[in-house]
């Protein structure tokens, strides 16, 4: 016999082999009916799965937020046999889960089309509804071999013939259709549900490999409930409408091109509320911080010290004086990171304990190879701005730093109307540098620092752990935001760094007159003020606070008779320290609020004859259909105080 063991800490005596399907009836038959899988010592399984020795078991409901991946993988299998029902002769290669659904990659001579979904759809529906019990059996390398050749799979064939020979393979059937598949899943088709679409069609090479054949992949999502499908739709169709690039057009702030891959060519209008956020962080700083500003051009051989040439290369750009021009024979990179500069401007001058901390910040632009397919708008580029700073403190120092520096990033995010953070701790990775008691050092610090700001925030800041997800050279925080429409954007960091100092040869004259060598702090708020700058306009959907739009008032005329007036307005709020532009044309005002309202101007001062007369204005705010009239001196004071950084305000 053996023991099974529930969460409540009941145990059961079973015979050998029996199967958690079999188990949950035994305790009760509505159990047995709403699961869908179990976890045999918290690993998920197939609810068929033998049970041939003592084990902790859990039965995972359909709504089970662990049931989602078996809700999309069978989803994907689904697809795939609705695809060769309808389309014979089409060969299936491999159908993951992803992040918020599924895809199938699929091989055929006409690749399909956005227009080939709706009856893929419809068949998937059917087969759903036949509720096909998905069974596995346990072929051999040999059998799977021979099957998927006999039925000119030769995708699936060259997956079965990579698999070491004697290894047993999972087959999952369901009806007459089977699939290669590590699993686990659901009893049947119908635990699906009809909470599925297909999403869009794209092209991609067989194992990303551009020589290998192309095949057409087929994108779905799928959930428990229909509700929430409605909402992750609802939450795509507003993303779409919030996409930063479209609105980029829309509010004339920048563009890209081919001439520049991954490079901003940010309007006047972009550049200005780039500038507001550099703007606010340096006031920020001014009082901790030293504004420093170290080259963009770097010998190779500070970068093999750093590590950087051995962790980073394939991302580092370089470069070589021209041969024509000179003979000197040295090869450089553009700088990825702003690290390796603030250390050798650290290490100009003796420092003394005295001098600790010392705090060194740079709006440094860093370059950073991405492949063309990652390029997205401000989001993902390959020439950047870091709002970097680099703090060289002791030991017993780095503690306090790092919930100053907490302090600061949480109260930036809530300037810029982001209350939701979470704060995770990345801890050391495969690959890195420095001795392992310098990491555990590192580690249990922060450790501490995550629970002192988790206990600070009154429970407002979420916290959690990231095994593994370190820099190569330490541990780090980093902080995760979420936008208007709930999603999660990876920001600020604070990572710990033990090692490069020494590598450099940094130190310091301790209080014992001995050289000692510094902890360095590598600090980042916003990370990519480009990425930061697209959040935001994403976050607010264009309609920015006042203080951060780069254009906050147009003065638009109804008459020509108001035009001298409208031309005093703009000169006035422009003395108030206001960007006001005038709208002189000889256009409807219908029109004007139009075209205004579509770039997400905040506010409109419309004047005519009438308001010229009494020296009033009327006042319409973007998002609304009311206009308020109110006097000139009033309605510009107003604006004002609206318009005044929020860390500016009393």
């Amino acid at each position: 016999m053996i023991s099974v063991t529930f969460p409540d800490g009941a145990a059961r005596q079973f015979e050998p082999g029996v199967s958690g399907l079999d188990v949950a009836k035994s305790i009760s038959p509505s159990l047995a009916k709403r699961s869908v899988a179990m976890t045999i010592d918290g690993v998920l399984s197939d609810l068929a799965s033998p049970l041939d020795r003592d084990a902790k078991i859990e039965f995972v409901g359909r709504e089970d937020p662990r049931a989602l991946e078996l809700i999309r993988h069978d989803a994907a299998h689904v697809l795939a046999e609705a695809v060769q029902e309808l389309f014979p002769g089409a060969q299936v290669t491999i159908g993951p889960v992803i992040e918020n659904g599924f895809y199938y990659d699929f091989h055929r001579d006409t690749p399909f089309t956005p227009e080939d979904l709706p009856a893929i759809e419809k068949k998937m529906r059917e087969i759903v509804a036949r509720d096909e019990p998905i069974v596995k059996e346990v072929w051999s390398r040999e059998q799977a071999t021979a099957y998927f050749h006999a039925k000119g799979e030769a995708f699936k064939g060259e997956l079965v013939d990579a698999i070491p020979a004697g290894e047993k393979l999972n087959i999952y059937k369901q009806g007459h259709w089977l699939d290669l598949c590590r699993g686990p899943h659901m009893p049947s088709t119908a635990k699906i549900g009809g909470a599925f679409k297909l999403m869009k069609v794209a092209g991609a090479y067989w194992r990303g490999d551009h020589t290998r054949p192309m095949l057409s992949r087929i994108y779905g999502t799928a959930f428990a409930k229909q509700e929430d499908l409605d909402a992750y739709l609802h939450r795509l169709e507003e993303a779409e409408r919030r996409d930063h690039r479209r609105l980029g057009r829309e509010m004339d702030l920048f563009h890209f091109q081919e001439e520049g891959p991954g490079a901003i060519f940010w309007h006047p209008k972009g550049w200005v509320m780039f500038q507001k956020v550099i703007a606010y962080m340096r006031r920020r700083l001014s009082l901790d911080y030293n504004e420093v500003n170290a080259p963009q051009l770097l010998d190779k051989t500070l970068w093999e010290t750093s590590g950087h040439w051995q962790w980073f290369r394939e991302n580092m750009f370089v470069s070589q004086p021209a041969r024509d021009q000179t003979d000197e024979d040295r090869l450089y990179a553009i700088k990825p990171m702003n690290c390796p500069g603030h250390i050798q401007i650290f290490k100009h001058g003796l420092k003394s304990y005295r001098d600790l901390p010392l705090r060194l910040s740079e709006f440094g632009i860093v370059h950073r190879y991405e492949p063309s397919g990652a390029l997205h708008g401000l989001m993902r580029v390959r020439a950047f701005t870091q709002d970097d700073a680099h703090i060289f403190c002791t030991q017993e120092q780095m503690a306090e730093e790092c919930l100053k520096i907490n302090e600061l990033i949480l109260s930036t995010y809530r300037d810029f109307g982001f209350e939701d953070v979470l704060v995770k701790l990345s801890t050391r990775p495969e690959h890195r540098v420095g001795a392992d008691e310098l990491w555990d050092s590192a580690e249990e610090i922060m450790t501490k620092v995550l629970a002192d700001i988790e206990a600070s925030s009154g429970g407002r800041v979420k916290t959690g752990i990231n095994p593994g997800e370190g820099a190569f050279y330490g541990p780090k925080f980093e902080y995760t935001l979420r936008d208007a429409i709930g999603r999660e954007w990876q920001c600020g960091t604070t990572q710990v760094d033990f090692n490069l100092p020494g590598r450099f040869g940094a130190f310091y004259i301790g209080a014992d007159s001995e050289k000692k060598t510094p902890v360095m702090i590598h600090r980042a708020i916003f990370g990519s003020l480009e990425r930061f700058t697209g959040i935001l306009i994403e976050h607010y959907a264009g309609h920015l606070p006042l203080w951060l739009s780069p254009v906050q008032i147009v003065v638009a005329t109804i008459t020509q008779d108001a035009d001298d007036y409208a031309l005093e307005i703009a000169a006035a709020a422009r003395k108030l320290g206001l960007h006001v532009e005038p709208d002189l044309r000889n256009e409807k005002i219908t029109y004007k609020v139009r075209e205004h309202s579509l770039a997400k101007i905040p506010a409109l001062l419309v004047v005519g004859k009438k308001e010229a007369a009494e020296r009033t204005v009327s006042v319409r705010r973007l998002g609304s259909q009311a206009q308020t009239s109110m006097p000139l001196d009033e309605a510009l004071a107003s604006l004002v105080a609206e318009a005044t950084p929020p860390d500016l305000k009393p």
